[in-house]
């Protein structure tokens, strides 16, 4: 039963990736995009990883790949585009990817794994992550909140000051 749900992953994983690579249309690009998202979202599940799960589903699927599909619906004359992936230098492509899998198949019977798992501690991590972030790194947490304020405060200030110049 794991292995059948680990291979429905992959194939959920693998098939959006390539729909993201060949296909011509960027719609169905985006939509195979959000379902290799959902893939990987459902393997950090399955490692018992949830908060890096949540965080997959909130930031890429809910927010990236929802962005992208406004974008590419507000856009007007997108239907006029003959091919949004233009296949250029796709001998070299298929080459550095023929060398990658050669790799990662000789690494893999290189690499010495377990027999058996032993098992996979099921304690959720959010709650850890929690606890660390207002203690141990309480400073850092707070720095990156401010640079981040920051940061934001200039891109409003930037933004503002070309839409004054174009006045």
């Amino acid at each position: 039963m794991v292995a059948l749900l680990f291979y429905f992953l992959a194939l959920i994983t693998l098939a959006g990736a390539i729909t993201v690579a060949f296909s011509k249309n960027i719609v169905h690009s985006a939509f195979g995009l959000m379902a290799s998202m959902l893939g990987v979202a459902g393997f950090y599940a399955y490692m018992s990883a949830d908060f890096l799960m949540v965080t997959q589903l909130i930031v890429y699927v809910g927010g990236i790949i929802i962005l992208a599909l406004f974008a590419v619906m507000f856009t007007g004359d997108i239907r006029n585009i003959k091919e949004s992936n233009k296949k250029t230098n796709t001998h070299l492509g298929f080459m550095f990817i023929s060398v990658v899998a050669i790799v990662i198949i000789l690494a893999q019977f290189k690499a010495k794994f377990p027999s058996r798992l032993t098992s996979l501690h099921n304690t959720p991590t959010t709650e850890k992550i929690g606890d660390l972030l207002l203690s141990s790194y309480l400073l850092p947490f707070e720095l990156i909140s401010i640079l981040l304020f920051s940061v934001l405060l200039g891109s409003v200030y930037i933004a503002r000051k070309k839409k004054k110049d174009a006045r």
